[in-house]
C-alpha cells in the first residue's frame, strides 16, 4: 500500500530556509487541509448520522489510537463535559501506553494488537457503541487490532485515517480519510495529518452533542461553569434570552446552576 502519509516532502533542504520561508510554506501546506476534508463531509456525515441513533439508545463514543492520534481523540473526548455538559463517561478517549502517553511517548506500545481491546474493555465496551479508529497511517496494530475485536463483538466502528485504502479504511464500517499528501517535514503526521484529524473530530463532536440537544440556537447552553470567563459567559447569554439586567442574570445562573435552567425557570415564572 502506498502511503501518501509517508511520501516525500515537496520541499527540500528546510535547514537552509529563512524562518519566514519556512512559515510561508508550511502555512500554504496547511491551506489543503480543510479542502481535504471537505471531500470527506458525505463520510463524516454518515459518521454522524450512525452514531447518532446509538447515542440516543444509550450508546457511547469511544476513540482509539496511539501517540497524535490518540492525544487527539483523548482531547476531544475530554472536552465534551466541560462544553456540553455531558457525563465524562459519554465520550471516552483511550491511547496506546495509557494516560503516561499522553505527555511523553512510550515506546512501542503501538505495535501491540491486543492491548487496545483489552484498554476497552475495561469500560465494557459493548454493541450499542461506537469505536473510532484515528490513525493517520491507518496501519497501527493497536488500533487496528481493537477495531477487528470490535466488530466481531457487534460494535459500530469508523476510522479516521489520512491514506485512502489503508488497512483501517478497509476495516470499519464508516471510514473517513481525508489525504493531505505529503507533510512539510516527510513522514511528520502531527502536521497536516494531525490538523485534518483534529478538523474531522471537532466536527463529529460537535455535531452530535448539537444532534443530541446540548446547544440551543447557537449556545453552549449546558457547559459547565469552572472559571470566572465562563461565568460571565453564561450570564450573557441569559441576558440575550431573556430581558434582565446582568445581576439578575447571574443570580439564576447562580440559582440553577446552568444556563439552560436559568433560562427555562425564568420563562415558567413570568
Amino acid at each position: 500500500m502506498k502511503k501518501t502519509t509517508e511520501s516525500t516532502s515537496l520541499y527540500t533542504d528546510l535547514e537552509k530556509m529563512s524562518s519566514e520561508d519556512l512559515l510561508m510554506n508550511m502555512n500554504r501546506e496547511d491551506q489543503s487541509v480543510p479542502l481535504a476534508v471537505e471531500k470527506e463531509i458525505p463520510a463524516i456525515e454518515a459518521l454522524v448520522n450512525a452514531c447518532h441513533e446509538r447515542m440516543k439508545r444509550g450508546g457511547r463514543l469511544f476513540y482509539i489510537g496511539a501517540g497524535t492520534s490518540g492525544r487527539l481523540g483523548v482531547v476531544d473526548a475530554s472536552e465534551c463535559p466541560p462544553t456540553f455538559g455531558v457525563p465524562h463517561g459519554l465520550v471516552i478517549g483511550i491511547i496506546a501506553g495509557g494516560d503516561t502517553a499522553i505527555r511523553k511517548a512510550v515506546e512501542f506500545a503501538e505495535d501491540d494488537r491486543e492491548q487496545g481491546w483489552k484498554d476497552l474493555m475495561e469500560y465494557q465496551i459493548n454493541e450499542t457503541d461506537t469505536l473510532v479508529g484515528i490513525a493517520a497511517s491507518g496501519t497501527t496494530p493497536y488500533v487496528l487490532g481493537a477495531i477487528d475485536m470490535a466488530r466481531e463483538h457487534g460494535v459500530m466502528t469508523g476510522g479516521i485515517s489520512c491514506n485512502p485504502g489503508s488497512p483501517l479504511s478497509l476495516a470499519v464500517d464508516y471510514p473517513i480519510t481525508p489525504e493531505v499528501g505529503p507533510e512539510f517535514v516527510t513522514g511528520s503526521t502531527r502536521m497536516k495529518s494531525g490538523t485534518a484529524q483534529k478538523l474531522v473530530l471537532n466536527m463529529l463532536s460537535t455535531a452530535l452533542m448539537i444532534k443530541l440537544g446540548r446547544v440551543k440556537g447557537n449556545k453552549m447552553v449546558d457547559m459547565q461553569l469552572s472559571n470566572n470567563k465562563l461565568i460571565d459567559r453564561g450570564v450573557k447569554m441569559i441576558m440575550d434570552e431573556i430581558d434582565v439586567t446582568y445581576e439578575r442574570a447571574e443570580e439564576l445562573l447562580n440559582e440553577h446552576g446552568s444556563v439552560r435552567k436559568a433560562v427555562e425557570a425564568f420563562q415558567q415564572n413570568n
